[in-house]
């Protein structure tokens, strides 16, 4: 491991109703930690989830001391659920990923290591293993924030990012919902972040359901894309990249 990079990381992901999930990923994830040797926590954002999955993060918490369970009584959304992971956040870096386990955490000591030099590790699927409905839905939004925003990330809802903490301890949510990461990302634009973007592999699902693909979910996902247009248009944008 490279002596300058930060020797401490907060990882945490989101969960709600993945009561089949949050145990295995969460092992996993306290196994790859231990073996980087860095100091760490792990933040399992239960998201008002109604089928054991608050019990089963209290059960991790306990067992774990690097593990600590933060609840959410009402479901608040994915949005909601990431804030409250970057707000808890203490230690230098911070990692995302979602809690259904369709990434490999193992990939994170990839990430760490490629972060020499930057201030964020960008994730993109090699190859998206998702229904063909959700597929085609994704690239019509990344079209969509290509032209309103000015965005050139291969994948920008990826939930596999490395950013270092600094960066991100003083942003407070404006827009939330389903534009946590088009917020995000121009936040950290306007501060001139530098960025390398680096491909992850995908999986199936393999327990648990998904929930953001229904028309509901996307109409909302819309409204919500333009209102954040309004909210942040005009902010500075100076990243600097190496894709």
């Amino acid at each position: 491991m490279n002596k300058e990079l930060p020797k401490s990381i907060s990882v945490f992901f989101p969960a709600h109703n993945e009561a089949d999930n949050v145990g295995p990923l969460t092992e996993k994830t306290v196994a790859v930690l231990e073996s980087m040797g860095i100091d760490y926590e792990v933040l399992i954002i239960n998201d008002g989830s109604t089928d054991g999955t608050k019990e089963a993060a209290d059960r991790l918490a306990a067992k774990h001391p690097g593990v600590k369970a933060i609840h959410h009584e009402v479901n608040k959304g994915y949005g909601g659920a990431v804030w409250t992971g970057l707000r808890s956040s203490t230690k230098d870096l911070v990692f995302f990923t979602d809690g259904d386990g369709q990434f490999d955490i193992r990939e994170l000591e990839d990430f760490y290591t490629a972060l020499d030099g930057y201030d964020a590790v960008l994730g993109y699927r090699i190859k998206r293993q998702d229904p063909f409905h959700r597929i085609v839905f994704a690239k019509c939004w990344m079209m969509l924030i290509w032209l309103l925003f000015g965005f050139r990330l291969r994948d920008l809802d990826c939930a596999f990012k490395l950013i270092r903490r600094v960066l991100v301890a003083d942003l407070q949510p404006e827009c939330g919902g389903a534009m946590v990461t088009v917020e995000l990302i121009a936040k950290l634009r306007a501060k001139g972040f530098r960025y390398i973007q680096k491909g992850v592999h995908h999986y199936p699902r393999t327990a648990g359901e998904q929930s953001g693909g229904s028309p509901k979910v996307i109409l909302r996902a819309f409204k919500e894309l333009f209102a954040t247009y309004r909210t942040l248009r005009g902010r500075p944008h100076e990243s600097r990249r190496e894709s």
